[in-house]
């Protein structure tokens, strides 16, 4: 099987923290199979460009996702996260 998907990492993660909004960064990378280290820095990268809020809980993040925001590709710039993300799920609910 080749070793790529359609969905990219950051996309995994952004699916992941929709349905697990108090992960760490090492359980998310476990599920979407790669390093702590890049999902730390997918995580930065998603913050910084407004896809993901991170607010403290004790000595945990809980990662608030913005629905609201398009995706980064000129071609689905008007796809909303928060559309997409629910498609991705109610697969995911459809297939368990």
């Amino acid at each position: 099987m080749p070793d790529w998907t359609i969905i990219s990492k950051h996309g995994l993660v952004l699916n992941y923290l929709w349905g697990n909004p108090r992960s760490t960064a090492r359980e998310i990378a476990s599920v979407i199979k790669t390093t702590e280290w890049t999902a730390r820095k997918i995580i930065a990268e998603l913050e910084q460009e407004g896809y993901i809020e991170r607010q403290k809980a004790g000595r945990n993040n809980v990662y608030r996702l913005n629905p609201n925001i398009g995706l980064r590709h000129h071609t689905t710039r008007h796809v909303l996260l928060g559309n997409l993300l629910e498609v991705l799920a109610q697969q995911s609910e459809e297939s368990n």
